[in-house]
Protein backbone atom coordinates (compact mmCIF):
# COMPACT_ATOMS: atom_id res chain seq x y z
CA UNK A 1 0.00 0.00 0.00
CA UNK A 2 2.94 2.90 0.81
CA UNK A 3 4.37 1.69 -2.38
CA UNK A 4 1.17 2.18 -4.65
CA UNK A 5 1.19 5.84 -2.23
CA UNK A 6 4.83 6.58 -3.19
CA UNK A 7 3.35 6.12 -7.19
CA UNK A 8 0.76 8.22 -6.77
CA UNK A 9 2.75 11.17 -5.43
CA UNK A 10 4.78 10.20 -8.13
CA UNK A 11 2.63 10.54 -10.92
CA UNK A 12 1.13 13.69 -9.14
CA UNK A 13 4.28 15.56 -9.01
CA UNK A 14 4.91 14.60 -12.23
CA UNK A 15 1.31 15.98 -13.97
CA UNK A 16 2.01 19.31 -11.83
CA UNK A 17 5.43 19.92 -13.60
CA UNK A 18 3.68 19.13 -17.02
CA UNK A 19 0.92 21.00 -16.71
CA UNK A 20 3.34 24.16 -15.83
CA UNK A 21 5.49 23.49 -18.88
CA UNK A 22 2.45 23.00 -20.95
CA UNK A 23 1.59 27.21 -20.02
CA UNK A 24 4.41 28.31 -22.26
CA UNK A 25 5.37 24.81 -24.61
CA UNK A 26 3.05 26.18 -27.29
CA UNK A 27 4.17 29.48 -26.62
CA UNK A 28 8.24 28.15 -27.49
CA UNK A 29 6.96 25.84 -29.99
CA UNK A 30 5.53 28.82 -31.59
CA UNK A 31 9.03 30.59 -31.69
CA UNK A 32 10.87 28.20 -33.12
CA UNK A 33 8.63 27.56 -36.05
CA UNK A 34 9.07 31.56 -36.75
CA UNK A 35 12.82 31.03 -36.26
CA UNK A 36 12.55 28.66 -38.74
CA UNK A 37 9.77 30.69 -41.37
CA UNK A 38 12.61 33.25 -41.36
CA UNK A 39 15.62 32.06 -42.15
CA UNK A 40 13.25 29.83 -44.96
CA UNK A 41 12.35 33.17 -46.29
CA UNK A 42 15.80 34.67 -46.45
CA UNK A 43 16.54 30.59 -48.14
CA UNK A 44 13.68 31.84 -50.60
CA UNK A 45 14.71 35.04 -51.27
CA UNK A 46 17.86 33.84 -52.65
CA UNK A 47 16.31 31.39 -55.12
CA UNK A 48 14.33 34.13 -56.97
CA UNK A 49 15.60 35.78 -59.67
CA UNK A 50 12.95 38.53 -59.90
CA UNK A 51 12.93 41.14 -57.10
CA UNK A 52 9.88 42.36 -57.25
CA UNK A 53 7.06 42.93 -55.56
CA UNK A 54 5.20 39.26 -56.44
CA UNK A 55 8.68 37.73 -55.67
CA UNK A 56 8.59 39.29 -51.99
CA UNK A 57 5.07 37.96 -51.91
CA UNK A 58 5.83 34.50 -52.23
CA UNK A 59 8.26 34.02 -50.04
CA UNK A 60 6.60 35.72 -47.55
CA UNK A 61 4.15 33.10 -48.67
CA UNK A 62 6.38 30.10 -48.06
CA UNK A 63 7.77 30.70 -45.27
CA UNK A 64 4.39 31.17 -43.55
CA UNK A 65 3.32 28.40 -45.06
CA UNK A 66 6.12 26.44 -43.28
CA UNK A 67 6.27 28.03 -40.16
CA UNK A 68 2.61 26.91 -39.85
CA UNK A 69 3.05 23.34 -41.16
CA UNK A 70 6.02 23.08 -38.49
CA UNK A 71 4.00 24.50 -35.53
CA UNK A 72 0.71 22.25 -36.09
CA UNK A 73 2.90 19.24 -36.78
CA UNK A 74 4.82 19.29 -33.42
CA UNK A 75 1.54 20.17 -31.63
CA UNK A 76 -0.45 17.06 -32.87
CA UNK A 77 2.84 15.09 -31.73
CA UNK A 78 3.10 16.70 -28.41
CA UNK A 79 -0.29 16.06 -27.86
CA UNK A 80 -1.26 12.59 -29.51
CA UNK A 81 1.89 10.35 -29.17
CA UNK A 82 2.27 11.11 -25.26
CA UNK A 83 -0.99 9.54 -24.80
CA UNK A 84 -0.54 6.04 -26.74
CA UNK A 85 -1.10 2.97 -24.70
CA UNK A 86 -0.63 0.08 -27.60
CA UNK A 87 2.36 -0.66 -29.30
CA UNK A 88 1.27 -0.31 -32.88
CA UNK A 89 -0.40 3.29 -32.18
CA UNK A 90 2.97 4.36 -30.97
CA UNK A 91 4.93 3.07 -33.55
CA UNK A 92 2.34 3.91 -36.39
CA UNK A 93 2.34 8.15 -34.96
CA UNK A 94 6.35 7.41 -35.06
CA UNK A 95 6.48 6.78 -38.46
CA UNK A 96 4.28 10.01 -38.80
CA UNK A 97 6.97 11.38 -37.00
CA UNK A 98 9.48 10.18 -39.80
CA UNK A 99 8.24 11.08 -42.68
CA UNK A 100 7.09 14.63 -41.13
CA UNK A 101 10.84 15.44 -40.47
CA UNK A 102 11.73 13.93 -43.37
CA UNK A 103 9.53 16.65 -45.19
CA UNK A 104 10.71 19.28 -42.80
CA UNK A 105 14.03 19.09 -44.06
CA UNK A 106 12.89 19.03 -47.55
CA UNK A 107 10.97 22.69 -47.17
CA UNK A 108 12.94 24.15 -44.61
CA UNK A 109 15.74 23.01 -43.21
CA UNK A 110 18.15 22.72 -46.54
CA UNK A 111 16.87 26.98 -47.49
CA UNK A 112 17.90 27.41 -43.74
CA UNK A 113 21.10 26.40 -44.47
CA UNK A 114 21.39 28.26 -47.40
CA UNK A 115 20.59 31.51 -45.28
CA UNK A 116 23.51 30.73 -42.70
CA UNK A 117 25.88 29.63 -45.15
CA UNK A 118 24.33 30.03 -48.56
CA UNK A 119 27.48 33.01 -49.36
CA UNK A 120 30.33 30.97 -47.87
CA UNK A 121 29.43 28.33 -50.37
CA UNK A 122 29.11 30.04 -53.26
CA UNK A 123 32.85 31.79 -52.53
CA UNK A 124 33.60 28.00 -51.66
CA UNK A 125 32.57 26.79 -55.64
CA UNK A 126 33.83 29.75 -56.49
CA UNK A 127 37.29 28.69 -54.56
CA UNK A 128 37.18 25.72 -56.37
CA UNK A 129 36.54 26.68 -59.06
CA UNK A 130 40.02 28.77 -59.48
CA UNK A 131 41.88 25.57 -58.42
CA UNK A 132 40.31 24.05 -61.92
CA UNK A 133 41.52 26.55 -63.62
CA UNK A 134 45.14 26.88 -62.39
CA UNK A 135 44.98 23.28 -62.75
CA UNK A 136 44.06 23.10 -66.15
CA UNK A 137 46.00 26.45 -66.81
CA UNK A 138 48.87 24.82 -65.73
CA UNK A 139 48.87 21.66 -67.52
CA UNK A 140 48.00 23.09 -70.90
CA UNK A 141 51.36 25.21 -70.21
CA UNK A 142 53.34 22.34 -69.70
CA UNK A 143 52.42 20.18 -72.38
CA UNK A 144 52.74 23.02 -74.56
CA UNK A 145 56.56 23.51 -73.09
CA UNK A 146 57.06 19.56 -73.97
CA UNK A 147 55.94 20.76 -77.59
CA UNK A 148 58.56 23.51 -77.69
CA UNK A 149 61.32 20.82 -76.47
CA UNK A 150 60.73 19.09 -79.95
CA UNK A 151 62.33 21.99 -81.00
CA UNK A 152 66.08 20.55 -80.01
CA UNK A 153 64.93 17.20 -82.18
CA UNK A 154 64.22 19.32 -84.74
CA UNK A 155 67.66 21.21 -84.38
CA UNK A 156 69.69 18.40 -83.75
CA UNK A 157 68.23 16.75 -87.17
CA UNK A 158 68.93 19.92 -89.21
CA UNK A 159 72.30 20.29 -87.41
CA UNK A 160 73.06 16.19 -89.02
CA UNK A 161 72.09 17.21 -92.32
CA UNK A 162 74.23 20.51 -92.70
CA UNK A 163 77.06 18.65 -91.24
CA UNK A 164 76.66 16.00 -94.30
CA UNK A 165 76.03 18.71 -96.65
CA UNK A 166 79.70 19.44 -95.73
CA UNK A 167 81.10 16.52 -95.91
CA UNK A 168 79.56 16.21 -99.46
CA UNK A 169 80.71 19.40 -100.60
CA UNK A 170 84.27 17.94 -100.02
CA UNK A 171 83.47 14.63 -101.44
CA UNK A 172 83.10 12.66 -98.09
CA UNK A 173 80.08 11.37 -99.30
CA UNK A 174 79.54 10.25 -103.07
CA UNK A 175 83.07 11.02 -103.47
CA UNK A 176 82.20 13.89 -105.96
CA UNK A 177 83.19 17.43 -104.94
CA UNK A 178 81.26 20.26 -105.24
CA UNK A 179 77.52 20.96 -104.71
CA UNK A 180 76.03 18.30 -106.75
CA UNK A 181 72.75 16.29 -106.49
CA UNK A 182 73.35 14.99 -103.17
CA UNK A 183 74.14 18.05 -101.67
CA UNK A 184 71.14 19.87 -103.55
CA UNK A 185 69.23 16.84 -101.51
CA UNK A 186 71.13 17.56 -98.09
CA UNK A 187 70.60 21.58 -98.26
CA UNK A 188 66.79 20.34 -99.50
CA UNK A 189 65.64 18.73 -95.36
CA UNK A 190 68.13 21.14 -93.88
CA UNK A 191 66.18 24.17 -95.05
CA UNK A 192 62.85 22.42 -93.70
CA UNK A 193 64.22 21.85 -90.85
CA UNK A 194 65.48 25.34 -90.30
CA UNK A 195 62.01 26.92 -91.25
CA UNK A 196 60.26 24.24 -88.45
CA UNK A 197 62.82 25.29 -86.38
CA UNK A 198 62.60 28.81 -86.49
CA UNK A 199 58.91 28.81 -86.21
CA UNK A 200 59.04 26.55 -83.18
CA UNK A 201 61.37 29.52 -81.72
CA UNK A 202 59.13 32.12 -83.00
CA UNK A 203 56.27 30.35 -80.39
CA UNK A 204 58.19 31.05 -77.44
CA UNK A 205 57.18 34.65 -76.76
CA UNK A 206 53.31 33.98 -77.59
CA UNK A 207 53.24 30.92 -74.64
CA UNK A 208 55.21 33.00 -72.36
CA UNK A 209 52.75 35.91 -73.03
CA UNK A 210 49.60 33.65 -72.74
CA UNK A 211 50.74 31.89 -69.70
CA UNK A 212 51.20 35.20 -68.22
CA UNK A 213 47.62 36.77 -69.06
CA UNK A 214 46.13 33.39 -67.56
CA UNK A 215 47.42 33.81 -64.24
CA UNK A 216 46.86 37.60 -64.19
CA UNK A 217 42.98 36.50 -64.77
CA UNK A 218 43.80 33.97 -62.04
CA UNK A 219 44.80 36.52 -59.60
CA UNK A 220 41.71 38.66 -60.21
CA UNK A 221 39.71 35.62 -59.61
CA UNK A 222 41.27 35.13 -56.18
CA UNK A 223 40.33 38.34 -55.08
CA UNK A 224 36.86 38.14 -56.36
CA UNK A 225 36.74 34.97 -54.03
CA UNK A 226 37.30 36.96 -50.72
CA UNK A 227 36.42 40.50 -51.81
CA UNK A 228 33.43 42.08 -49.64
CA UNK A 229 30.15 42.82 -51.36
CA UNK A 230 27.58 40.84 -52.55
CA UNK A 231 28.42 37.08 -53.76
CA UNK A 232 25.91 37.43 -56.65
CA UNK A 233 27.79 40.82 -57.87
CA UNK A 234 31.23 39.23 -57.63
CA UNK A 235 29.74 35.85 -59.01
CA UNK A 236 28.95 37.91 -62.40
CA UNK A 237 32.39 39.47 -62.53
CA UNK A 238 33.76 35.93 -61.72
CA UNK A 239 31.98 34.35 -64.62
CA UNK A 240 33.30 37.52 -67.14
CA UNK A 241 36.69 36.56 -65.93
CA UNK A 242 36.53 32.60 -66.37
CA UNK A 243 35.70 33.09 -69.79
CA UNK A 244 38.80 35.20 -70.73
CA UNK A 245 40.47 32.38 -68.86
CA UNK A 246 39.02 29.72 -71.13
CA UNK A 247 40.35 31.61 -74.31
CA UNK A 248 43.69 31.39 -72.82
CA UNK A 249 43.85 28.10 -71.86
CA UNK A 250 42.71 27.40 -75.61
CA UNK A 251 45.34 29.74 -76.77
CA UNK A 252 47.64 27.60 -74.89
CA UNK A 253 46.31 24.22 -76.74
CA UNK A 254 46.53 26.13 -79.97
CA UNK A 255 50.18 26.99 -79.63
CA UNK A 256 51.39 23.62 -79.39
CA UNK A 257 53.48 22.96 -81.75
CA UNK A 258 53.60 18.90 -81.66
CA UNK A 259 50.79 18.45 -84.14
CA UNK A 260 53.14 20.94 -86.73
CA UNK A 261 56.27 18.34 -85.63
CA UNK A 262 54.06 15.40 -86.45
CA UNK A 263 52.87 16.60 -89.96
CA UNK A 264 56.57 17.54 -90.50
CA UNK A 265 58.13 14.29 -89.76
CA UNK A 266 55.59 12.43 -91.87
CA UNK A 267 56.95 14.91 -94.96
CA UNK A 268 60.47 14.40 -94.41
CA UNK A 269 61.09 11.52 -95.97
CA UNK A 270 57.86 11.03 -98.55
CA UNK A 271 58.29 14.59 -100.28
CA UNK A 272 61.61 14.89 -101.73
CA UNK A 273 62.58 16.62 -104.66
CA UNK A 274 65.14 14.55 -106.14
CA UNK A 275 67.80 16.50 -108.53
CA UNK A 276 69.16 15.80 -111.69
CA UNK A 277 72.47 13.25 -111.44
CA UNK A 278 74.50 15.82 -112.89
CA UNK A 279 78.30 13.58 -112.47
CA UNK A 280 80.21 14.12 -115.34
CA UNK A 281 80.12 9.87 -116.43
CA UNK A 282 77.82 7.01 -115.48
CA UNK A 283 79.82 5.75 -112.47
CA UNK A 284 79.72 9.29 -111.08
CA UNK A 285 75.85 9.21 -111.56
CA UNK A 286 75.78 5.56 -110.05
CA UNK A 287 77.79 7.10 -106.92
CA UNK A 288 75.26 9.82 -106.68
CA UNK A 289 72.33 7.47 -106.79
CA UNK A 290 73.92 5.03 -103.95
CA UNK A 291 74.58 8.19 -102.03
CA UNK A 292 70.84 9.70 -102.37
CA UNK A 293 69.46 5.81 -101.52
CA UNK A 294 71.22 5.91 -98.42
CA UNK A 295 70.58 9.34 -97.52
CA UNK A 296 66.17 8.67 -98.19
CA UNK A 297 67.06 5.40 -95.47
CA UNK A 298 68.39 8.08 -93.23
CA UNK A 299 65.83 10.47 -93.65
CA UNK A 300 63.53 7.88 -92.91
CA UNK A 301 64.89 7.12 -89.52
CA UNK A 302 65.35 10.42 -88.65
CA UNK A 303 61.77 11.31 -89.71
CA UNK A 304 60.66 8.06 -87.71
CA UNK A 305 62.67 9.56 -84.64
CA UNK A 306 60.53 13.08 -84.83
CA UNK A 307 57.73 11.42 -85.01
CA UNK A 308 57.81 9.15 -82.32
CA UNK A 309 58.81 12.38 -79.83
CA UNK A 310 55.93 14.25 -81.41
CA UNK A 311 53.67 11.17 -81.20
CA UNK A 312 54.95 11.14 -77.11
CA UNK A 313 53.98 14.61 -77.01
CA UNK A 314 49.95 14.30 -78.67
CA UNK A 315 49.58 10.92 -76.32
CA UNK A 316 49.92 13.66 -73.65
CA UNK A 317 46.44 13.39 -71.85
CA UNK A 318 45.16 17.23 -72.01
CA UNK A 319 44.44 19.66 -69.19
CA UNK A 320 40.54 18.50 -68.23
CA UNK A 321 38.35 21.59 -69.91
CA UNK A 322 36.94 23.48 -67.05
CA UNK A 323 33.38 25.21 -67.64
CA UNK A 324 32.56 27.61 -64.74
CA UNK A 325 28.74 27.52 -63.55
CA UNK A 326 27.23 29.75 -61.88
CA UNK A 327 24.84 28.11 -58.61
CA UNK A 328 22.36 29.43 -56.20
CA UNK A 329 23.06 29.67 -52.73
CA UNK A 330 20.84 26.65 -51.67
CA UNK A 331 22.51 24.11 -54.30
CA UNK A 332 25.79 25.55 -53.13
CA UNK A 333 25.21 24.27 -49.81
CA UNK A 334 24.00 20.98 -50.75
CA UNK A 335 26.90 20.52 -53.21
CA UNK A 336 29.08 21.65 -50.55
CA UNK A 337 27.61 20.05 -47.71
CA UNK A 338 30.19 18.47 -46.06
CA UNK A 339 32.11 21.33 -45.95
CA UNK A 340 29.33 23.17 -43.80
CA UNK A 341 28.20 21.05 -41.39
CA UNK A 342 27.77 23.04 -38.35
CA UNK A 343 25.20 25.22 -40.80
CA UNK A 344 23.57 21.89 -41.77
CA UNK A 345 23.55 20.99 -37.81
CA UNK A 346 22.40 24.44 -36.96
CA UNK A 347 19.06 24.41 -39.41
CA UNK A 348 18.05 20.89 -39.40
CA UNK A 349 17.95 21.59 -35.41
CA UNK A 350 15.99 24.42 -34.82
CA UNK A 351 13.11 22.57 -36.66
CA UNK A 352 13.78 18.80 -35.58
CA UNK A 353 13.86 20.01 -31.75
CA UNK A 354 10.46 19.65 -30.79
CA UNK A 355 10.81 15.88 -31.16
CA UNK A 356 12.96 16.04 -28.15
CA UNK A 357 9.89 17.61 -26.34
CA UNK A 358 7.51 14.82 -27.73
CA UNK A 359 9.98 12.00 -26.16
CA UNK A 360 10.28 13.64 -23.51
CA UNK A 361 6.44 14.27 -22.79
CA UNK A 362 6.05 10.59 -24.03
CA UNK A 363 8.44 9.50 -20.95
CA UNK A 364 6.53 11.44 -18.71
CA UNK A 365 3.25 10.11 -19.46
CA UNK A 366 4.75 6.65 -19.15
CA UNK A 367 6.05 7.59 -15.60
CA UNK A 368 2.66 9.38 -14.96
CA UNK A 369 0.70 5.80 -16.07
CA UNK A 370 2.90 3.42 -14.19
CA UNK A 371 2.40 5.65 -10.75
CA UNK A 372 -1.59 5.11 -11.31
CA UNK A 373 -2.16 1.61 -12.97
CA UNK A 374 -1.26 -0.45 -9.88
CA UNK A 375 -3.25 1.40 -7.16
CA UNK A 376 -6.49 1.33 -6.05
CA UNK A 377 -9.08 4.05 -7.52
CA UNK A 378 -10.22 4.85 -4.44
CA UNK A 379 -7.18 6.00 -3.85
CA UNK A 380 -6.01 8.58 -6.80
CA UNK A 381 -8.88 10.80 -5.25
CA UNK A 382 -6.94 14.19 -5.01
CA UNK A 383 -7.98 16.77 -2.17
CA UNK A 384 -10.08 18.98 -4.58
CA UNK A 385 -12.15 15.34 -5.44
CA UNK A 386 -12.87 14.10 -1.62
CA UNK A 387 -14.02 17.60 -0.88
CA UNK A 388 -16.63 17.77 -3.86
CA UNK A 389 -17.24 14.06 -2.88
CA UNK A 390 -17.83 15.21 0.93
CA UNK A 391 -19.73 17.98 -0.40
CA UNK A 392 -22.25 15.91 -2.62
CA UNK A 393 -22.70 13.23 0.51
CA UNK A 394 -23.91 15.92 2.84
CA UNK A 395 -26.66 17.55 0.25
CA UNK A 396 -27.53 13.92 -0.29
CA UNK A 397 -27.64 13.28 3.55
CA UNK A 398 -29.96 16.52 3.94
CA UNK A 399 -32.69 16.15 0.98
CA UNK A 400 -34.44 13.46 3.13
CA UNK A 401 -34.18 15.16 6.19
CA UNK A 402 -35.60 18.68 4.71
CA UNK A 403 -38.21 16.30 2.95
CA UNK A 404 -39.48 14.55 6.01
CA UNK A 405 -39.91 17.76 7.82
CA UNK A 406 -41.47 19.65 5.56
CA UNK A 407 -44.05 16.44 5.66
CA UNK A 408 -44.64 16.51 9.37
CA UNK A 409 -45.56 20.46 9.27
CA UNK A 410 -47.37 20.61 6.43
CA UNK A 411 -51.50 21.20 7.90
CA UNK A 412 -53.91 18.72 7.70
CA UNK A 413 -56.28 19.31 4.29
CA UNK A 414 -59.71 19.91 5.40
CA UNK A 415 -62.76 17.13 4.79
CA UNK A 416 -65.50 18.07 3.04
CA UNK A 417 -68.73 16.73 4.13
CA UNK A 418 -71.18 16.53 2.11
Amino acid sequence: MNQDTNGLRHAREVEDHLTWLDSFTSAALGVLAVASGIYTYLGVRGLLDDGGALSLFAAVAYSAAVSTGIFVFWSYLLRLLPVMRTAATRLWLLFAMVIGSGAIIAMSSWLNAAALAGSAAVEQHLAKTVQDYQTSLERSHEITLQAQALGLDVGRTRQSFEDLSEQEAGGGLSGLAGRGAVFRVLTQKSDELAALEQLILAQEVPIAAAFAEGNAILSRMRALTVAPGAVEDRSVQFSEEAVRLAGVITTLRQLSVAPLVDRAARDLAQSVVLPRLDADNVGGQAAQQATITSLLEVLAQRADTLQVAASDVLAIEPASEVIYTPISTADAVILYARNFAPSWAGAIAIDLLPAVLVMIVAVAQAAIRTGREPADPKDTLTVAELQAAVIAIRDMQSAPSAQSHETTERPPTPRVVE
